[in-house]
């Protein structure tokens, strides 16, 4: 079993000052693979301190500084691909095929993509011709705070460290204490690269011990942070006493509208994108609206689909879903499967209990509800394994209405070969993200949602842009720059 206890502050590999330990679970075995430290208050001031004394000097530091680091880093990432899938898969269950495609993958995508949206950033612009004195300069917020989840851990660690880092901004890090190996491998990559001290820290811990020390430190300045929305909320509330910017990607629950005319693989894609990463994306097309016309055609599609995906241990290789997170997710997932029979939903594939052959492992049966109606419970809540709504619609504007009658604003989904009808829903759709016709958003495109699924954008000129504060100058002395 790894000992993996220590923490990264300013530059350095440290033994906790009040630390407690935590055994790791690997999911698909339900044993542990390694032993970390849960961090005290002790710790984050300590890891707060360096970053604030390493501020100035990073904050005005040579932009072209910053993109060398970044650059640096993202060469030792891809030396690292091995360690990293590896980490990823044990820890939170990602088959390894999957681990080392897109677990990997996403961090490779967004790093280069930030490299690229860097050129775009005017750090000195002015304001415009009818004032020549006038400035507006983009600096760092300051200290951030960066919470990450344990469903996408690369990509989410490089979607916050490469934007705050070329934004000027010092760092703590805490990942997901349910998946903290490849955030520590990570770490190492941050070492190699030779990153100053004090400008990236990384402490382990949880949400209401470290999480909420950070959330609420006095010398932090924002706070970004992607997971639920309820411990959203809760962060909301902490850092309100401190005033400080709070970025939040949060919770969805994705309606993909697929009407009459869809393509002929359009079922077959939205059933695989929804058990991807055994349905544990925020992003997730998990309520499926079918026009009535083709509704128990798509049904029967969509049940011989689930029943053909096949559930196996994160380290076998192949095309199967791997298990969810945790004991606490399965209960979760449980528990909503039998509140969808309860309420009265079709269960028309998967159901309770694990796939037959898997008696140890968090492993969860692809599961499809059938006459779901949008007040349901697992219409409602995001569930966070592979189980998939169907809802039918008769009209148009019936399939907006029942879209749109949820919390959640994150990413929704269109089927259809009718070119004006998605272009009006784009626009009607109340999302962050809409994707269409199983085209995935472009290099830089933002990512983020409305309503209860957060604020900000990551990825991109967006990205970076959260990152900065603007200042506006008058007086600006042209003779001398």
């Amino acid at each position: 079993m790894l000992d993996k206890r220590q923490f990264y502050i300013n530059g350095t590999w440290c033994d906790p000052i009040a630390g407690q330990s935590l055994e790791v679970i690997n999911p698909s075995t339900e044993e542990p693979c390694a032993v970390i430290s849960l961090g005290g208050a002790a710790d984050t001031d300590l890891a707060v301190a360096a970053a604030k004394a390493a501020l100035p000097g990073w904050m005005h530091s040579d932009p072209r500084e910053r993109l060398a680091l970044v650059e640096r880093i993202l060469e030792i990432y891809k030396s690292r691909a091995e360690d990293m899938s590896q980490a990823m898969s044990q820890e939170m269950g990602a088959p390894i095929d999957l681990a080392r495609a897109s677990q990997f993958g996403a961090g490779t995508w967004h790093i280069a993509n930030f490299i690229k949206a860097f050129e775009q950033i005017e750090f000195i612009a002015p304001l415009g011709d009818h004032a020549p004195e006038d400035r507006i300069i983009r600096e760092a917020v300051g200290v951030c705070a960066l919470i990450t989840p344990w469903n996408w851990p690369m990509n989410q660690v490089t979607l916050k460290v490469i934007p705050a880092l070329l934004a000027g901004c010092t760092m703590i890090l805490k990942p997901s204490e349910i998946a903290p190996l490849s955030s520590i491998v990570w770490t190492e990559i941050m070492d190699e690269a030779g990153t100053p001290n004090g400008v990236y820290n990384m402490v382990n811990g949880d949400g209401p011990g470290v999480g909420t020390q950070l959330s609420g430190h006095k010398d932090v300045d924002m706070v970004s942070f992607t997971g639920s929305t309820r411990a959203g909320i809760a962060i909301s509330k902490n850092a309100a006493e401190t005033l400080k910017r709070v970025h939040l990607e949060l919770g969805g629950k994705g309606a993909n509208l697929v009407f009459a005319d869809a393509d002929e693989k359009a079922i077959k894609r939205s059933v695989a994108h929804c058990f991807q990463n055994s349905g544990q994306s925020c992003n997730a097309p998990t309520r499926m609206l079918v026009e009535r016309s083709i509704y128990e055609q798509t049904v029967d599609e969509v049940r011989e689909l689930a029943e053909a995906t096949s559930v196996g241990p994160a380290h076998e290789s192949g095309k199967h879903i791997g298990p969810v997170v945790s004991q606490m997710q399965f209960d979760k997932i449980q528990d909503l499967i039998q509140k969808g029979m309860d309420e009265g939903a079709r269960l028309v594939a998967g159901g309770l209990g694990r796939p037959e052959g898997l008696n140890r492992g968090y492993f969860v049966r692809p599961t499809v509800f059938a006459d779901v109606t949008n007040d349901m419970t697992i219409a409602r809540e995001e569930i966070f394994g592979p189980v998939l709504s169907i809802l039918p619609f008769e009209t148009e504007e019936d399939a907006v209405r029942i879209a749109n009658d949820t919390v959640y604003g994150l990413t929704n989904y269109v089927q259809s070969q009718d070119g004006a009808r998605r272009n009006r829903l784009a626009r009607k759709l109340r999302a962050g993200m809409i994707e269409m016709n199983g085209k995935s958003r472009g290099a830089g495109s933002p990512f983020g949602g409305m309503k209860q699924s957060g604020n900000g954008r990551e990825g991109g000129v967006w990205g970076i842009e959260d990152f900065l504060e603007v200042k506006a100058v008058a007086g600006w002395a042209n003779d001398a720059e």
